[in-house]
């Protein structure tokens, strides 16, 4: 796939979205946090002083630690090789000596020997608030029987094992023995009693393992005895029987082969030299005078002074035939000396030959002699070699079973060493000593950790309680959910509301409890009153785009307030000094008639069926000039809906229109009947009250929705009953404290 690379500035925006993205989320869990705090604190209060009373309850324990070592370097006296082989102190073998510290075998025997099932510790029901309750609960179900000495045994051990810690400290050689008790000098006694346990078990199981190896040992060794004895008596009957007989570690026909052998080597070379001289003496006959290096290589004197005599005489003969002739007479006589002569050196040369040819028939008869006796010897040899196998054979069983039997011997005068005296790798080189500070409960950790679980399970609870809470708290709640306006957030009124201190018009100290319908102009300069004029004030920049004198006030279920807030709206208008009519227009339930006029036996319903005049059912507020129309006689009525849906009410509320500034209706909530939708046609506007903090999300969204003419008509939301003071930790500008700065100035406090 082809890769394009994207542009700086995309880059540079992925940046910009992923920090807004990581921003906002922390933002938001800020936002949950400043909701849920007090719900977070009581978590986390409840928390730590659940820890705290462990702590004042809880027993404390004492660890105390001693330090083994596991020494590979034996003691120089005792560095024999062991019975059993000497095993390589490795990884395994270290983890083999922690599991045999927490062996039952180490733990009955501290048990056994500091009388442990005496101790109430071990045996008992257990220190502290929480092994008070246990017994008293574990006394309740028990038989009433005495426990039997096993039954307290295998108690004392569950406890011991508990409350022992073994482990290997890294990849050293070193283990480390902890225990832990509510009495320190106990912990300590207890932990260097681990540590001398297992180096007596140890020097047990060796001197038990040695003791079991040497009666084996001896018992083997008079096997061995007896087998060398055989095997040795073996060997010397054989060579008795077979006439073997050793010389020097070597058998006598070996030794005679081997001499036999030597002088074949020296006859043949002997004969090898007596041919050759007698070969060269053949080579010299065949000359008429041998020269004079064979002369002397023959180093017979009488040839080398005939030779001489011979050369002189040619010499001399040469001479006088030269001067005289060779027919001269001194001549002849020197050629017939000279013909003595070599007859005297030839004689002299085959005198030799003789002697030459019969030296070499002597080395020939002497290495034929030598040959015969090898054939002789070898035969010898040859008979001998299956007895030598054999005998060999016995040999090497003798010589094997003495082997054994001194080895096995060695080893038993190492075993009887052992047993005398037994070592063990395992020393001590820190003993456990009384600790001076309390190991359990540690105070900060659990502080610490009942802190830290706190903060944890109040986050979780926060969460939660956020994803459960699925109703209106904040303005923006109301623009994500429902896409309108939040217009304005009323403050629950009722008991908990404040008067003004100096109020001319609220009521009195001794009846506080002040009129909700003419809440704006008993406290003008409230918080609600506030909210009320920056609903007016909407309404009034409405009117810029749009008519918007008609104004229906509904809300989604009842008792939500819209009553209310349609008469304190309609009142605040009016007091304002423009021309305003309140319609009580909730047929099925007409509580605002019942409230402001409970006398008023005709009205909106009569004046709608032409039963009476306009003018003789509207009456006046004396304080704000407030008109107001009550709903009438609506017990026997059946179809609300078609009467709001009737032209005769269309043509009332277009008189209304023409008479008055603003006219207000209070409807019926749209949940339970659908008058309100039929009114679409002649409101101009509706004021949509959502009870703060209670109201669902999804039962005003499925109305609104159900609902578009209304939707469209829509002017705002209307928070209603908020908790200013539970407000502030969603929205702190709505919040008790900017409010509060502002009125004090006043002489108010809200």
């Amino acid at each position: 796939m082809l890769q394009v690379n994207k542009p700086t500035s995309e880059i540079n925006r992925d940046f910009a979205e992923s920090d807004g993205s990581a921003s906002q989320t922390l933002t938001s869990y800020l936002d949950i946090v400043r909701r849920q705090f007090p719900t977070m604190v009581a978590i986390v209060s409840a928390c730590v002083i659940l820890a705290l009373l462990y702590l004042f309850t809880a027993a404390p324990l004492f660890t105390s630690t001693a330090s083994m070592v596991i020494d590979t370097r034996k003691v120089q006296l005792f560095q024999q090789q062991s019975v059993l082989g000497d095993i390589a102190v490795d990884s395994a073998t270290v983890e083999t000596q922690v599991e045999i510290l927490k062996s039952e075998n180490i733990s009955l025997a501290v048990i056994r020997d500091l009388h442990l099932i005496e101790d109430p510790e071990f045996t008992g029901s257990g220190g502290g608030l929480i092994g008070t309750v246990i017994g008293a609960v574990g006394g309740l179900f028990s038989d009433g029987r005495a426990p039997s000495e096993f039954e307290q045994t295998r108690k004392a051990l569950e406890r011991f094992e508990k409350s022992r810690t073994i482990k290997r400290l890294g990849l050293t050689y070193v283990m480390e023995i902890g225990f832990t008790s509510k009495d320190p000098a106990k912990a300590a006694r207890i932990a260097n009693a681990i540590a001398d346990a297992y180096i007596v078990d140890s020097l047990e199981a060796k001197y038990q393992a040695t003791r079991r190896a040497s009666v084996w040992l001896q018992d083997r060794i008079k096997e061995l005895r007896t087998q060398a004895s055989a095997a040795q008596k073996a060997v010397v009957d054989f060579k008795t029987a077979n006439n073997i007989v050793d010389t020097g570690g070597r058998l006598m026909n070996e030794q005679q082969l081997a001499e036999v052998n030597s002088q074949l080597v020296m006859a043949h070379a002997s004969t090898a030299e007596a041919k050759a001289r007698m070969d060269r003496i053949n080579d010299i006959l065949k000359q008429e005078i041998p020269d004079a290096s064979v002369a002397d290589a023959l180093k017979n004197d009488t040839i080398v002074k005939l030779r001489g005599q011979y050369v002189d005489m040619a010499s001399k003969e040469s001479i006088w035939a030269m001067k005289y002739g060779a027919d001269h007479l001194a001549a002849v006589n020197l050629r017939r000396q000279m013909a003595e002569i070599k007859k005297n050196i030839i004689d002299e040369l085959r005198r030799i030959q003789e002697s030459y040819k019969s030296d070499y028939d002597i080395a020939q008869t002497r290495e034929e002699a030598i040959k015969s006796s090898l054939a002789n010897v070898v035969s010898e040899s040859q008979l001998t070699n299956q007895a030598q196998i054999q005998l060999r054979e016995l040999e090497s069983n003798a010589q094997s079973y003495q082997a054994m039997y001194d080895n096995f011997l060695q080893r038993y005068m190492e075993s009887v060493q052992q047993q005398s005296f037994p070592i063990t790798e395992a020393r001590v080189i820190s003993a456990a000593t009384t600790p001076l500070k309390k190991s359990y409960p540690k105070s900060l950790i659990i502080l610490a950790a009942a802190l830290l679980g706190g903060l944890m399970l109040s986050f979780g609870a926060a969460m939660a309680r956020e994803l459960t809470d699925k109703v209106f708290r904040t303005t923006g709640q109301v623009e994500q959910q429902l896409g309108a306006n939040c217009v304005a957030i009323l403050p629950a009124l009722g008991a908990t509301a404040g008067l003004p201190l100096n109020s001319k018009f609220g009521k009195t100290r001794d009846n506080p409890r002040p009129d909700l319908l003419r809440y704006v102009v008993d406290n003008p300069l409230s918080r609600f009153s506030e909210a009320m004029r920056s609903l007016k004030v909407a309404v009034d920049l409405n009117s810029i785009v749009r008519e918007n004198r008609v104004l229906a006030v509904t809300s989604t279920l009842p008792n939500e307030g819209k009553s209310t807030l349609s008469t304190n709206l309609a009142q605040l208008i009016a007091h304002g000094g423009a021309r305003v009519i309140l319609v009580d227009a909730d047929l099925r339930n007409p509580s605002l008639s019942r409230s402001l006029l409970p006398d008023a036996r005709i009205g909106l319903v009569d004046v709608i069926a032409h039963k009476t005049e306009l003018e003789d059912v509207i009456s006046i507020d004396p304080e704000t000039k407030l008109s107001i129309l009550p709903a009438g006689s609506t017990s026997k009525l059946l179809h609300t809906n078609e009467i709001l849906a009737s032209k005769p009410m269309r043509d009332l509320v277009t008189l209304l229109r023409s008479k008055y500034d603003y006219v207000v209706l209070d409807m019926p909530p749209m949940a339970p009947v659908v008058d309100v939708r039929v009114t679409s046609s002649f409101v101009d506007s509706y004021v949509f009250v959502v009870e703060w903090g209670k109201t669902k999300i999804d039962v005003v969204r499925h109305n609104l929705r159900g609902s578009p003419e209304i939707q469209d008509k829509l002017l705002g939301v209307v928070l209603n009953k908020a908790d200013t003071k539970l407000l502030a930790r969603y929205e702190s500008y709505h919040g008790r404290y900017y409010y509060q700065k502002y009125y004090a100035r006043y002489g108010y406090v809200e």
